[in-house]
């Protein structure tokens, strides 16, 4: 399911407006795909930041996957997505190509309070909420490795992000692998507590990623590189001013104020935007992962998929 929502150009209505860049476009609308995460909400600061004459139209999904398809076929022109489904589609050939960093953590393994669950072997034979071909699949499966596990020693139920608290409340399942807002909402409701931030793996707190297609840079890299600095000012604004962040996410995703106010308070959501030596490897050792789970069969040709230059570029400048 896609939702639509318009973030009009009116510098006149926000002071923190930013001036026209030198390698502005003439007027012109973008598209932006995002995801209904407090972890997707960058897009929904870009307005204030855009040179004069570009208008970014918000895009949003319910799916990481939906999100990358837009960007491959060019329904729109940059999205912020999990890198699990950028490598997917970058393994299977797909012209899709990371430029930037989107969010890091925003993840949370939950269980129902009162469970006795405490720590990840503690997950053993337990039905644990797992929404496939996630970000955070890749991360708890990690996780269970390190502690001598594998899928098969849990019951793996399949289950959306947006259905993983409900679920846990009327003890459908028994833990939780999900994407903020909900293991804020679980913990500060009372129906979950925190197992852990499952971030203690060689891939960090990587989540999402700044992607577009190959076309695009091919056809237009000045509005790529237009679109990471205003990408770059707004998670820069943001990691600045938390509370605004919690406001917009009231707003815009109807979230309960609790629940973003405990995700973001602890700190558990990182705005990021540059493609730097971390980021890269952290992809590759992501990427490695998913080979050994079979959920790809070949690695994805890093030097396509990963492209610095306009990092680079915004960062000198």
């Amino acid at each position: 399911m896609i939702r639509r929502r318009h973030l009009i150009a009116a510098a006149a209505l926000s002071p923190l407006a930013a001036p026209s860049l030198s390698h502005a476009q003439a007027a012109r609308t973008v598209k932006m795909g995002s995801l209904r995460l407090i972890h997707s909400m960058t897009p929904h600061f870009y307005q204030r930041f855009a040179p004069a004459g570009l208008t970014i139209e918000v895009i949003t999904f319910d799916s990481p996957t939906d999100c990358k398809n837009a960007v491959v076929t060019g329904s729109v022109g940059f999205g912020g997505h999990g890198i699990a489904a950028g490598i997917l589609g970058a393994a299977a050939g797909e012209p899709i190509v990371v430029v930037g960093g989107f969010c890091n953590k925003g993840m949370g393994v939950i269980a129902k309070k009162g469970s006795g669950i405490t720590n990840i072997a503690g997950l053993r034979g337990k039905r644990v909420g797992i929404w496939p071909g996630s970000t955070q699949e890749v991360f708890i499966l990690e996780r269970l490795r390190m502690n001598g596990m594998t899928v098969r020693d849990i019951q793996s139920i399949r289950v959306p992000f947006g259905e993983m608290n409900a679920m846990l409340a009327r003890g459908e399942i028994d833990a939780y692998v999900g994407a903020e807002p909900g293991p804020g909402l679980s913990i500060s409701s009372g129906v979950g507590e925190l197992v852990e931030y499952p971030y203690d793996t060689a891939m960090g707190g990587l989540n999402m990623i700044f992607s577009t297609s190959q076309a695009m840079i091919d056809q237009d890299p000045a509005l790529v590189r237009t679109m990471l600095d205003v990408h770059r000012k707004a998670s820069e604004y943001m990691m600045a001013h938390k509370s605004e962040v919690a406001e917009t996410t009231v707003r815009v995703l109807g979230a309960p104020r609790a629940a973003v106010e405990q995700a973001l308070g602890a700190d558990n959501v990182e705005y990021i935007w540059k493609l730097d030596d971390t980021v890269q490897s952290q992809s590759r050792t992501y990427a490695e992962h998913m080979l050994s789970l079979r959920q790809i069969r070949q690695l994805p040709d890093f030097a396509k998929m990963l492209n610095a230059r306009f990092s680079n570029e915004v960062a000198s400048a």
